[in-house]
């Protein structure tokens, strides 16, 4: 009589839907950031550096003011329209006792003998310089499209824009790109696409990457603001609060833009060691817009091109927003041509990251990635 053999019934483990994949990878990406020393610190560095700008140009521009003097008799007559602090004084002897207790920058009196101004001017220890060029006689000068900000200003707020999206895109960047060459070196990621489809793996990157780029920038805009209204900046802040809000607005889809580049070139390798020479190109499209605008900051047609190249607009736009040179439609259309450049820049990224992520060994050509 044969005995019956029970069989254990098979399990099929169900693989999780789209959304649910590219939730776990995201989630993945975000805590295995969060818990990296180097990212905490990187991110502390930048929000330093962001608030050290921020109080360096407060300084600046409250340093600005016009140099103080005790002007004499009939010298204050003629010291109308000369950007002094002017403070009438009777008497010479006076004016030289303001002048020895640090109260003014200088004195001016009358004096015939000096001709042809028919005044004097008294310093301390050396002669005050701040004042004379004020009282050096220059043609009138008329500038046909004047600055509406202090140049110095307009630095740092270019400065700041560059640096933010240049640190956070190369930041977050890169970390994408570590990591897919480390899953393919690994052999990790043929275990993730037997239960996650590429594309989604691909999605679940660059979202969370995108998250955690998102969140620093917020961050950086939040410290910002409280900045500007600690240091009195409210008159800044008010200029400066709609380009913030468009460069976080373009950011987010900037950065997409370039998280979908990062992890397209890093899979055409299989080793750590050639990973630079694929996202070069990629962290040279981050670059160019750093550089173009320090050196343009104020330039409106440099800035005017900027603002419509999708890679560049994330710090062009604002920065013309900042300067009033930007009509109310010009940031709309530029979203536009930024959205329809991440959509086909997704589209080809993702091919490439398909095509390639299984390819061991040496470099994958990009005609063969793109194959299909």
């Amino acid at each position: 009589m044969s005995t019956p053999t029970l069989s254990t019934p098979r399990t099929s483990v169900a693989k999780p839907t789209a959304a649910n994949g590219a939730a776990l990878v995201a989630t993945r990406e975000i805590v295995a950031r969060l818990r990296s020393k180097a990212f905490l610190i990187s991110t502390g560095i930048l929000l330093l550096a962001v608030l050290l700008s921020i109080v360096i140009g407060s300084i600046a521009s409250s340093s600005t003011t016009e140099p103080k003097v005790a002007a004499v008799g009939s010298a204050a007559t003629s010291l109308a329209h000369k950007g002094l602090d002017v403070t009438k004084i009777s008497t010479e002897s006076e004016a030289r006792e303001l002048v020895r207790s640090k109260k003014v920058d200088a004195a001016i009196v009358p004096d015939t003998a000096a001709k042809p101004f028919g005044i004097r001017v008294i310093g301390l220890d050396s002669a005050p310089s701040d004042v004379l060029s004020q009282l050096t006689i220059a043609p009138p000068v008329t500038l046909l499209e004047p600055s509406k900000q202090n140049p110095i200003i307009v630095y740092f707020v270019a400065l700041a824009f560059g640096l933010i999206f240049f640190m956070s895109a190369i930041t977050f960047g890169s970390t994408i790109a570590q990591s897919v060459v480390e899953e393919k070196q690994t052999r990790v990621v043929e275990i993730l696409m037997s239960t996650i489809p590429v594309r989604i793996l691909l999605a679940g990157k660059v979202l969370g990457n995108s998250i955690l780029a998102f969140g620093q920038i917020a961050a950086i805009a939040i410290l910002s603001s409280i900045g500007l209204l600690t240091t009195g900046q409210t008159a800044l802040l008010g200029t400066l609060g709609p380009s913030i809000i468009w460069f976080v607005i373009f950011f987010v889809f900037g950065f997409v833009l370039l998280a979908s580049l990062f992890a397209a070139a890093a899979s055409l390798v299989s080793r750590a060691e050639d990973l630079p020479s694929v996202t070069t190109p990629v962290t040279m499209l981050v670059m160019v817009p750093y550089v173009l605008v320090l050196i343009f900051n104020n330039n409106a047609l440099v800035l005017g091109i900027m603002s419509y190249v999708p890679f560049a607009a994330p710090v062009g736009m604002p920065m013309r927003i900042f300067l009033g040179q930007a009509a109310w439609w010009e940031p709309l259309l530029s979203l536009v041509i930024l959205l329809a450049a991440t959509a086909g820049v997704i589209v080809f990224g993702s091919r490439v990251y398909s095509n390639s992520l299984l390819r061991m060994g040496g470099r994958v050509k990009l005609r063969d990635a793109l194959a299909r």
